[in-house]
């Protein structure tokens, strides 16, 4: 062939290739996006009609649907959402939707993890009224964002004739946050749960006390807060407790409550000195290695499970704990004990010289507080540590699998496999993957992994999890990855995580969003389409949209992108597919 001749057939095919790349793109997805992506998401004939200004939401009168629905109706009807990009759709001026009518199957289900989150949602052409259906109240919530999202403009409009048919993968989709090493105020969390509900995550899982601080008001025990809070001003009521409690319900999100024990117990000492081992102490004694350290981080503190007077405290917490979060999983912690802090106290010192083991000490005191756990209808949830710690662990006899949950955060899917092997429901919150903390360096002062020449390798920036997880490592972690069938059912979910070292109420929703999307969609969806294949890269546009979304409604989500890209669909990806 005639070399000049063939130049000029390559160029012709390759703006071909371009150009029917960039109208496949355009087909391959929807012109209006729901996040998390639906499981069925049926649109033939992608087109609008005006959201009338008397639009009106019917659903059946209940204690949390209701001020859900009236929420939803405000939003409407008040925020002209502006998207990043027009979509391209059809609008047709007449026929304005009049209606939304919600149909319950079932108004009495609770909110648990076993909870049915289905509904369908359809918005029929010609029209004037559309129908959530759903099994119960909560899967009602979760149909009623997704129509909220169907929704943009001014004057606003709504995406018609469309058939969305949605239930989770999994039914535990939650964020941990820790509230003890800094004072998130009510309103903060009021706001993370909102936007959890908006993200279809259904469990605030609230690390409350820590060595650090003891925030919590309990009427049975006011000096362990009137002592070990940060101030006055950093303490939650109970009045607060309930207020959280009830806006997670009026949000379809479970509030499961975490007292850390008998580890991570420093702030109980101002309190009650007594109880505690190792209490007020330097926390990495000078010249001592690290196995002989008396905590993992500055805030010394473990519970003496030896003194009978540390269950006379301990059952008043669990008690009133139990009274204020009405959910059926209760959190007792026993993660990171550590043997140096046990090792300094003379009663358990005396323990050890008679031939017993500090595995022993902890069996002890899960043996003293897991049955009143249980006693009082309560599921315990456990971070793996209690079984799985090198060093100090129980015999997993102790703990049946029956009314027992582990939540995993060491190893990655290695510790998720022994866990459900071992019959354990499991809560994934993998520090390799769903630490949002992780890579903002180490926070104790005077640390030398920092001085060092230019030049040097910074491995994890100081970071003991680094580096940061990026909300891609987020949505492509499988969070059953080399489980079976039968272990994997036994996977409950996944919370990612935000500890509060280096983290306050000026950071919060940046660090948690849109990052704990990523998360949702997985847990809620997937992240691979219908032919198997990762989606990392559609979803990409797709969070851009959502996070612009989020801003709308007063989140502080982080971009992913400059807007150049949104604006240039598939110019900012890594390698153009067709080639």
């Amino acid at each position: 062939m005639n070399t000049k001749k063939f130049h000029y057939l390559f160029i012709f095919l390759l703006s071909f290739s371009h150009f029917f790349h960039s109208i496949s793109s355009v087909g391959s997805s929807s012109p209006i996006n729901i996040w998390p992506k639906p499981r069925s998401f049926t649109w033939t004939t992608p087109h609008a009609i005006p959201l009338s200004p008397s639009f009106t939401i019917n659903s059946p009168p209940h204690q949390y649907l209701t001020p859900s629905v009236n929420r939803y109706l405000r939003q409407i009807q008040t925020t002209n959402y502006n998207p990043l990009l027009t979509p391209s759709i059809n609008y047709t001026i007449s026929l304005p939707l009049q209606t939304l009518t919600i149909t319950v199957s079932d108004l009495t289900s609770p909110l648990s993890h076993t909870t049915n989150e289905s509904y369908t949602l359809t918005v029929p052409t010609n029209s004037i009224a559309a129908d959530i259906t759903a099994a119960t109240v909560w899967g009602a919530m979760r149909g009623l964002e997704s129509f909220s999202q169907l929704i943009w403009g001014n004057p606003s409009r709504v995406a018609t004739g469309l058939v969305i048919s949605d239930w989770p993968i999994f039914g535990h989709r939650g964020i941990v946050l820790d509230t003890s090493r800094n004072y998130y105020p009510v309103d903060d969390l009021l706001r993370l749960i909102g936007a959890m509900s908006a993200n279809k995550l259904n469990v605030f899982h609230w690390h409350i006390t820590d060595s650090q601080s003891f925030p919590l008001a309990l009427k049975s025990e006011p000096e362990l807060a009137g002592k070990g809070a940060y101030g006055s001003d950093m303490i939650y009521s109970v009045e607060d407790v309930k207020r959280v409690v009830e806006f997670g319900f009026e949000h379809g999100v479970r509030i499961v409550p975490e007292i850390d024990m008998p580890g991570h117990t420093g702030s109980w000492a101002e309190a009650y000195p007594d109880i505690v081992a190792c209490a007020n102490m330097f926390w990495w004694p000078a010249g001592a290695q690290w196995e002989e350290r008396l905590a993992s981080e500055p805030g010394t503190g473990h519970l003496n499970p030896l003194i009978p007077k540390t269950y006379d405290v301990v059952k008043n917490v669990v008690k009133e704990m139990t009274s204020l979060f009405p959910d059926s999983f209760y959190h007792g912690g026993a993660d990171e004990i550590v043997p140096g802090c046990w090792k300094a106290d003379p009663t358990i010192q005396k323990y050890l010289a008679d031939n017993g083991t500090l595995s022993q000490v902890l069996e002890i005191f899960i043996n003293n507080t897991n049955p009143y756990i249980v006693s009082l209808n309560r599921t315990a949830v456990y971070w793996e540590d209690v079984i799985l710690d090198a060093a100090i662990k129980v015999n997993p006899s102790i703990l049946p699998p029956e009314t027992t949950i582990m939540q995993t955060w060491n190893n990655g899917p290695n510790n998720t496999k022994r866990l459900v092997s071992a019959g354990y429901r499991t809560i994934v919150s993998s520090s390799d993957y769903y630490y949002l903390d992780c890579g903002h360096g180490d926070f104790t002062g005077n640390n030398t992994a920092y001085d060092q020449p230019p030049g040097f390798d910074q491995k994890k920036g100081g970071s003991w999890c680094g580096p940061f997880k990026s909300w891609q490592l987020i949505y492509n972690y499988d969070i059953t990855y080399g489980l079976n069938e039968t272990e994997a059912k036994l996977v409950l979910g996944g919370e990612v995580a935000l500890w509060s070292e280096q983290a306050d109420p000026m950071v919060l929703d940046s660090r948690i969003w849109p990052r704990a999307s990523a998360m949702g969609e997985v847990l809620w969806s997937g992240n691979r389409d219908e032919t198997g294949k990762k989606r990392s890269a559609e979803a990409t546009d797709r969070l851009s949209e959502w996070i612009n979304r989020m801003v709308s409604r007063g989140v502080k989500a982080e971009p992913i992108q400059p807007l150049w890209c949104i604006r240039n669909p598939g110019m900012c990806n890594t390698f153009n597919p067709i080639f």
